[in-house]
């Protein structure tokens, strides 16, 4: 996993921008489109693991905006969330998000690549509930908590 000191020094890596509730809200929208779209694609698993990927992917990025860090690189937003989100979001959840991701490469550049069934039921299961999650989080994040988050960064 990339580390944040890493990440900070990356072009697009992270970095401080203007917190956003607008942008937030936009994209809770966007991941719950992408979940939307992961209940028709049954018959295509490389784009329903897409999907789920970005359910999540969007629902955490949503945070990011709130927060007031702007990252284009995945891995590196997920190793943000491990870092300073993980009092919000369960060791499980954030592995899940990794774990997605990685799926999400893989059916999207590769052939040869096999997701676990029990991965693939497991976004299923929980993308869902990660949106309900991360606005439950962004509903709760006080302007304390983000002026500590911005400050450790």
């Amino acid at each position: 996993m990339a580390t944040i000191d890493w990440c900070k020094r990356q072009k697009n890596g992270i970095e401080l921008v203007e917190p956003n509730e607008n942008l937030a809200k936009a994209y809770i929208k966007k991941a719950e489109d992408s979940l939307s779209a992961s209940l028709i694609l049954d018959n295509n698993k490389d784009w329903k693991i897409s999907s789920l990927y970005y359910t999540m992917y969007f629902s955490v990025y949503a945070i990011l905006m709130k927060i007031g860090v702007k990252c284009e690189i995945h891995s590196c937003t997920i190793a943000f969330v491990d870092v300073f989100l993980n009092k919000y979001l369960t060791k499980d959840e954030i592995e899940l998000l990794n774990k997605s991701m990685k799926a999400r490469i893989d059916v999207q550049y590769y052939t040869n690549r096999n997701i676990s069934e029990s991965l693939y039921k497991n976004m299923i299961e929980n993308a869902p509930n990660f949106i309900v999650r991360c606005k439950d989080i962004l509903n709760k994040l006080t302007e304390k908590e983000i002026q500590e988050i911005r400050n450790k960064i």
